[in-house]
């Protein structure tokens, strides 16, 4: 398959400088106001990020959720009246709200939208952050009831009654009225059940951006998951990979290692500090494995040729760039397509600008080389 790329929208604020921005640093996130020098996440400024990034090659971009973002489903529903195809791939957590509600909310999203939802099923590594939100539920307990609550989702899209009862969630016979389109359904995760899970209920799997030995591990063992599923996979067709990392692209590797520099200058030790001790606390077997590429440390951060650790040590989550010239950034993305990956969700510091430097310097290259999927098929 070809690849296809998003970008994000940094629904916290956007900065230029500040890599803790809109991560758990201090226990509860940061965010731009709209009387600091960061960029406060108004509809304007999404809107030209959002613009961007389609006129640039991008399909959609993913919007995230936590406690101090901009609630996704919202605010893509209003980006959507200021685009014309670009998607948007709405992180939630399932079982915050009842299955039947979240279909129809994704079914009447697609008719709004002209069939442009995605959905970043996000079950929670942090048992701290899904409190803040009222779930007591511990991470084993939170895959099951993301496996019940997909299993209502999809059997809902039938348009048919459904009744099931579970140990988490139950319904009796629900119903909505399906839109015309399925909203792709993306999960990532490191843990046994985070690839039991995808293996059996996911169309996308997502990895964090770890070097390309690890990630090819990791793809075998949810190819494993899905083949030992046999044709209980069926109902959700065709597994495809995807993988989140941020970019640092300049017309030559050492602007891009200096842009790095900068970044990572930019941090002060009791931010980074604050940063480990809340990741070391995190249940999370992804944002454990992004730690140990780093270990904390603040030189040789280039795990991998071109791929980068710095940014997470203060961000948690996706921790990687790939860091090196247009061409070199390219060849990496190639390389990452060949172990089977086809969905790119990049980002980069501010993200409207990087939008057109990646856009401008690495898009006409894998375009060049007949890599890129058309993007409104």
């Amino acid at each position: 398959m070809a690849i296809t790329l998003h970008w994000f929208l940094p629904t916290n604020g956007d900065s230029r400088t500040d890599l803790s921005l809109g991560n758990a640093v201090g226990g509860a996130g940061s965010r731009a106001d709209a009387f600091g020098a960061d960029r406060a996440p108004d509809l304007d400024y999404l809107s030209l990020v959002a613009g961007a990034a389609e006129k640039l090659g991008f399909t959609g971009a993913l919007t995230p959720t936590s406690s101090w973002c901009e609630d996704a489903w919202v605010f893509t529903a209003a980006l959507t009246q200021r685009t014309e195809h670009f998607k948007y791939l709405v992180a939630f957590r399932p079982g915050l709200q009842a299955p039947t509600l979240v279909a129809q909310a994704a079914a009447t999203y697609q008719r709004i939208s002209r069939n442009r939802l995605l959905l970043n099923v996000v079950t929670g590594g942090d048992d701290v952050e899904q409190r803040r939100f009222g779930d007591h539920l511990g991470k084993s307990e939170r895959y099951e009831r993301a496996a019940e609550f997909l299993t209502i989702f999809r059997q809902l899209w039938s348009g048919d009654p459904v009744t099931f009862t579970g140990k988490h969630l139950s319904v009796e016979n629900a119903t909505i009225i399906p839109a015309e389109t399925w909203p792709d359904i993306y999960l990532g995760g490191s843990s046994a059940e985070a690839l039991e899970v995808a293996a059996e209920h996911a169309d996308v799997y997502l990895t964090w951006g770890e070097p390309p030995a690890q990630v090819a591990e990791k793809l075998d063992a949810v190819r494993h998951q899905v083949k030992n599923l046999g044709r209980a996979r069926l109902a959700a067709g065709e597994l495809r990979f995807g993988i989140r990392l941020h970019v640092i692209s300049r017309p030559t590797e050492e602007e891009a290692w200096a842009q790095a520099d900068k970044l990572l200058a930019g941090l002060d030790p009791e931010s980074i500090s604050r940063a480990q001790q809340i990741q070391r606390n995190s249940q999370s077997e992804g944002q454990r494995r992004m730690s140990a590429l780093h270990g904390g440390r603040t030189d040789n951060l280039e795990v991998s040729p071109n791929l980068w650790a710095g940014i997470g040590l203060v961000r948690g989550g996706a921790g990687t760039a790939l860091v090196g010239s247009h061409e070199q950034v390219a060849d990496r993305i190639a390389e990452y397509h060949e172990l089977g990956l086809d969905e790119f969700i990049l980002s980069g510091y501010p993200h409207l600008e990087e939008a057109f430097t990646f856009g401008e310097g690495v898009v006409p290259i894998l375009t060049e080389r007949g890599l890129l999927a058309d993007r409104h098929s």
